[in-house]
């Protein structure tokens, strides 16, 4: 017997008490923070829907492996149980810890970047890009023609333009690529899946123009997720299973550990070249920690270990995905614009169709951040042109493709309830749209500007 309510599976065994605000409270707090989300206190949050990395609650099973922790400097019992895991899920021969994904890309893209080299991806996200453009190489996106279409019901709008891809790497030339990169799910690209024949046919392509092929993997049982119930042929494949299958594809891949492995820090390479990964392996050594750590506790790699098992169980990723999809077909219903379909770990508000009367350069994206902390306490984030826009030579801003705020949802620490109330603030959000006005940055670095940049309502 089946029922229509999903349930969150999983007993609550400890609480974190929630600081309730006022708005006046919340408009003086928002002020002091210069209108960025990432500079407000955590303690003044409502409902934290900032990032869905690193925020997930631990199982007791995990809470169990962190006591269990050995704690020696190389060759720990816990790195054994982490290599043992990882080499079992990916297929690849060579392990690499570090401490947090953007740790694993500025190893990895570091050693392959500079300045002539080109990666391609479906989409880069900002640490991805800042990686790669910090060493000097030029990072191209090549999301495929069904992502434009934000209202269409089209299954995998996170896949690549196979076509593109073949085109650019003809026109590059293998030695100037520093790599190919397959985001899964495509998190910049509204958290939409890659289907398998979409990462096949880029592993055919890779294979005929000889460049490497690195898949960011970051959230790869969600994406297992959509494939087993969206892709013909794979209905009675096991998650972890299908997770294989499209490792099985690639020359490699990065993860941030804080996803998909359930846990609050934590990352790794994983590789299938002897030569890359003694390069990248010594830049490890330099910069992250001994081989067998980089950078990690043991107590964190039991319970990377222990969480790339639960994350493929049936009932959790069931729980995970109905989740999401909750919030964003509630938003939909009420006229809120959404990418749809909606994804695995995240709603993407269309911000900019949303406040259709603020300009780009006026950021629509931080002006409704600011609205829902400031109408309801809770913090998300800009995806539009403060993350990704640019100056041109005269100082004027190119703007994104799109004006989005990410509604990322942590693991296991809502209940629908809290969904519930996320959904009665955007009614106040829809109602005061017509009088929301836009932003205007003040003070901003060079690179990855929206952490700390600092703003002024218009």
């Amino acid at each position: 017997m089946s029922f229509q309510t999903f349930i969150e599976p999983f007993k609550i065994k400890s609480v974190e008490p929630i600081y309730m605000s006022t708005a006046e409270q919340r408009k003086q707090y928002m002020k002091e923070a210069f209108y960025n989300p990432f500079l407000l206190h955590s303690r003044h949050v409502i409902i934290d829907l900032l990032t869905d990395s690193g925020t997930s609650a631990m199982s007791s099973e995990q809470w169990a492996g962190i006591m269990r922790g050995d704690e020696s400097y190389a060759g720990a019992q816990s790195w054994e149980r982490l290599e043992t895991e990882l080499k079992d899920l990916t297929g690849f021969s060579y392990v690499i810890p570090t401490h947090q994904g953007r740790a694993a890309e500025r190893i990895l893209y570091g050693y392959l970047g500079g300045k002539g080299k080109t990666f391609i991806s479906n989409t880069h996200f900002d640490t991805t890009r800042a990686n790669i453009e910090f060493s000097g190489a030029e990072a191209i996106d090549i999301p495929c023609k069904e992502a434009e279409d934000h209202e269409s019901d089209y299954p995998f709008k996170g896949n690549m333009d196979i076509a593109a891809l073949d085109e650019l790497l003809g026109k590059h030339g293998s030695t100037n690529i520093g790599a190919v990169i397959l985001t899964v799910t495509n998190n910049t690209g509204g958290g939409q899946p890659v289907s398998m024949e979409n990462a096949k046919a880029v592993a055919e392509v890779c294979k005929k123009h000889k460049v490497l092929f690195i898949i960011d993997c970051c959230r790869i049982a969600e994406n297992a997720y959509f494939i087993r119930n969206k892709e013909k042929g794979y209905e009675h494949k096991s998650y972890r299973e299908i997770a294989q299958e499209m490792f099985a594809l690639a020359d490699g891949c990065a993860m941030s550990a804080k996803k998909d492995a359930l846990v609050n820090m934590g990352g790794f390479l994983a590789l299938q070249n002897e030569e890359l990964a003694t390069a990248c392996t010594n830049l490890l050594i330099i910069t992250e920690g001994f081989a067998t750590y980089g950078g990690l506790s043991g107590r964190d790699m039991e319970a990377i270990a222990i969480g790339l098992r639960e994350v493929f169980e049936d009932d959790y990723l069931h729980y995970r995905i109905m989740s999401t999809t909750y919030l964003g077909e509630q938003l939909k219903a009420k006229g809120v614009p959404v990418l749809y379909p909606i994804g695995g770990h995240a709603v993407y508000v269309d911000a900019g169709k949303l406040y259709n009367h603020i300009p780009a350069e006026q950021y629509p994206g931080q002006a409704l951040v600011c609205e829902l902390y400031q109408l309801g306490g809770i913090r998300t984030v800009e995806i539009g042109s403060v993350m990704f826009g640019k100056y041109d030579e005269d100082g004027k801003l190119v703007a994104a493709p799109m004006e989005l705020v990410r509604l990322a949802i942590p693991r296991r620490v809502y209940t629908k309830s809290h969904l519930d109330y996320v959904i009665e603030v955007f009614d106040k959000i829809v109602q005061n749209k017509a009088a929301t006005k836009g932003v205007k940055i003040v003070k901003e670095p060079k690179f990855l500007r929206h952490f700390t940049a600092h703003f002024e309502m218009l």
